[in-house]
């Protein structure tokens, strides 16, 4: 296979061949402003039955990918699919990133999805312009159509004559659309891409530095802005002095950027903008900038008070979301023994590598972004809205993203570029500094959790209660109420897979007082460490082997019916005929990872321990041995973890792998350090000096991924790593230390 791609990631380069006469086209990009002017689109070609694909009359493929890259290999991993189906020599491949465009189906690069969702779309597309290019050879040749088959970017007739896909473009064209009955779908054993190990396309421009990120891109003309918002959230602009501001060497404009109103969704949150002609000078200005907030209701924010209430409002009944049996009539039974603890997960920041950064121009009523986004759909709605212009007349191309996690899924910090844009009748680059990041951030948030089970013969539950109370998601889009969403909730709260007679979730209410926003594995990341921490407490008080616990308390092999027992269960908007809980495929990742970390022969105690956590997450099924030693000071290394997953059908191993072992580096960051405080409604973190994350020597020495093979759908692989690996961990110190850690992050326990 040629691996010397030609990878197109700039908007400068639009190639007027894509569309040159004769072209079978169904995939369109623009161009970066100041390029030559862009040829046909594909919706105005004369066929496009898809607008994922194209083919060059010299026999180029051109794929069009509409999710974002941000270190997944989405990028080329969505394409392979559709290349295979095709028949197409990867050599010959080239990809062109799609622009915002609802025509492309959902674009929002969130909730490890893209293969799930477009896995059978992009069959589709493949197969039927590989039966229309193999309808088009048959009519050259004039010959059955069933004579003529697909290989390897040609159609070979049953005599042994070939004829190219770019000889056959114009041909392909005036062929009928084929039913979808008429279509025919390689065989597992004819994939020639899907299941196997290829290097990304955006491989070799990453590491020569060719890659273009939010931070990289430039239009010519454009200026630099730096914003002073308020320090609290939803501090409003009192007022402000900017004569020293416009001192400073390069500044040009102050410009008010006005702050939200109702729900903040992904509107700006406010401020005061510097504009200058380079980002040193802009910064400068800012920081000479005289500004005064008027007081927020959210300035009563104390992270530590507010710790206090969510602890106790988790000890006191709250709403039940799901109900099986009676755990209060179980609890109350004379002489039953009964256990229960609280957990406590901080507000935690996204922190990707490259913090939010976008330009945007607003030209003629109309506003054209490059933005490092991972849902340019949802920039072109939020640009719009703030414009006061029809989405149409939103256009946002979208860059690499040097890491991104749910953060840049809101585009906040493009609205704010094209407002400064508009402002100043000039192209604008706002880039974020990391301060900015973690002090403005959409949090993850902050969660209280308690557990009680009343336990019978060998320390087997008869009942559990799970309550959790956490502010949610939901009062981005402006519910007031408190409680969790629905999907939050079947995020390792009402899902307890444990086969146990009386069972009840309960959610409490919760004030919010920032802004709060998804995060790699979301809320699962709470309720996992909740969860696992008081099933390993179980297994510890009944001194049984965890594994063996953990088996016997998922059951026997079945397929749990939520709705049977009357409780709403999200299960990622699928259905549970497509993906059910299968408790079959939970206990044997736990079995598989127990055995390939050799976790029965792994003693536990004076200063080394194992931990296990096993939980099921954007429908796909994980388990996590984590192996740690504590010295004598209390310093904690993670030795060793080991992760078995069951994520379905895989496209491609080697990104699968790469998924699981950085959620070990990310999880190991959740559990020992990160953390969000504030005072008097500021967040107290600015960098990484105060907001930690893994470094070299914290991260597990080795992470070895297990895959099980399977011809289930496929299902996510980039946030279900997460939740088990902070359990995991604080459980291998208990086993290392006998010391119980129910609160993050590590930092903060004496461990020796």
């Amino acid at each position: 296979m040629n691996n010397d791609i030609r990878i197109v990631t700039s908007r400068r380069g639009f190639l007027g061949t894509m569309f040159s006469a004769g072209a079978f086209i169904v995939g369109a990009r623009l161009p970066l402003e100041g390029a030559a002017p862009a040829a046909k689109a594909a919706s105005s070609a004369a066929w496009h039955p898809n607008v994922y694909l194209g083919i060059d009359p010299d026999g180029t493929v051109i794929l069009v990918t509409h999710r974002s890259e941000m270190g997944t290999g989405v990028r080329s991993v969505l394409p392979v699919v559709l290349a295979d189906e095709l028949e197409a020599d990867w050599g010959r491949v080239r990809l062109e990133q799609a622009v915002g465009d609802t025509k492309y189906g959902s674009q929002n690069t969130d909730g490890s999805c893209s293969i799930r969702d477009f896995y059978d779309s992009l069959r589709e597309a493949g197969a039927t312009a590989r039966t229309m290019l193999e309808r088009a050879a048959a009519s050259k040749w004039g010959v059955p159509a069933s004579e003529c088959k697909a290989k390897n970017h040609e159609v070979v007739h049953s005599s042994g004559k070939k004829l190219g896909y770019g000889e056959l473009a114009t041909l392909a064209k005036q062929q009928a659309k084929p039913a979808a009955s008429e279509l025919k779908y390689k065989t597992a054993a004819e994939f020639r891409y899907i299941g196997k190990e290829m290097p990304t396309m955006d491989r070799d421009d990453l590491v020569s530095g060719k890659g273009t990120f939010g931070y990289d891109a430039k239009v010519p003309g454009m200026v630099y802005a730096s914003i002073e918002r308020s320090p609290v959230y939803a501090g409003k602009l009192k007022k402000f002095d900017d004569a020293a501001a416009k001192h400073v060497k390069g500044v040009s404009n102050v410009v008010v950027v006005d702050a939200f109103k109702g729900p903040h969704v992904f509107q700006p949150l406010g401020g005061v903008a510097v504009v200058a002609d380079n980002t040193w000078s802009a910064m400068q200005g800012r920081r000479a900038l005289k500004v005064e907030w008027e007081s927020s209701p959210h300035a009563v924010f104390e992270s530590a008070a507010y710790k206090r209430d969510l602890m106790a409002a988790a000890q006191k009944p709250q709403k039940v979301v799901r109900k099986l049996g009676d755990v209060n009539a179980e609890f109350a039974r004379a002489g039953v023994k009964t256990h229960e603890a609280s957990y406590y997960v901080p507000m935690l920041s996204h922190v990707p590598m490259e913090p939010p950064a976008a330009v945007a121009h607003w030209q003629n009523g109309k506003v054209t972004a490059w933005a490092a986004t991972q849902n340019p759909q949802a920039v072109q709605e939020a640009m719009a809205a703030s414009m006061g212009i029809k989405k149409e007349d939103a256009t946002c191309h979208v860059t690499l993203l040097g890491g991104g996690f749910g953060r840049k899924s809101k585009p906040d910090y493009v609205v704010e570029a094209a407002m400064i844009s508009k402002a100043v009748g000039k192209p604008v680059k706002v880039a974020w500094s990391r301060e900015e990041d973690i002090k403005f951030d959409f949090y993850h948030a902050v969660a209280a959790m308690h557990c009680k089970a009343a336990l019978g013969a060998n320390g087997r539950p008869t009942a559990w209660l799970a309550r959790s109370v956490f502010p949610s998601i939901g009062t981005t889009f402006g519910d007031a109420s408190g409680y969790g969403q629905e999907f939050e909730l079947g995020m390792g709260l009402v899902d307890i897979p444990y086969n146990i007679p009386n069972i009840q979730a309960e959610n409490g209410a919760a004030p919010n007082h920032v802004r709060i926003g998804w995060m790699r594995a979301v809320a699962n990341i709470y309720h996992a460490f909740g969860t696992h921490s008081f099933t390993d407490e179980l297994a510890a008080a009944a001194n049984r082997d965890r594994v063996e616990y953990i088996l016997d308390l998922i059951g026997p092999a079945r397929k749990i019916d939520f709705a049977a027992e009357g409780t709403k269960f999200w299960n990622n908007g699928q259905s549970l005929d497509k993906f059910p809980y299968d408790t079959a495929r939970l206990r044997r990742v736990a079995e598989l990872v127990a055995d390939k970390s050799g976790w029965a022969k792994k003693k536990s105690g004076a200063g080394r321990g194992v931990g296990i956590a096993v939980h099921r997450s954007f429908l796909t099924y994980v388990a996590a041995v984590a192996e740690v030693e504590v010295d004598a000071a209390g310093k904690l290394r993670i030795v060793r973890v080991d992760i078995a997953a069951d994520p379905g059908m895989i496209i491609n191993p080697d990104r699968v792998r790469s998924q699981f072992e950085g959620a070990a580096v990310f999880g190991a960051s959740l559990a020992m350090m990160s953390e969000i405080t504030a005072e008097g409604g500021v967040v107290k973190q600015s960098n990484f000096h105060n907001y930690n994350v893994a470094r070299m020597s914290d991260v597990p020495f080795e992470t070895h991924v297990h895959i099980v093979p399977s011809t289930e759908p496929a299902a996510g692989v980039g946030e279900p790593g997460v939740p088990p690996i902070a359990p995991a961990i604080c459980n291998a110190v208990f086993a290392a230390t006998g010391k119980r850690v129910r609160e993050l992050p590590l930092k903060h326990h004496k461990l020796a």
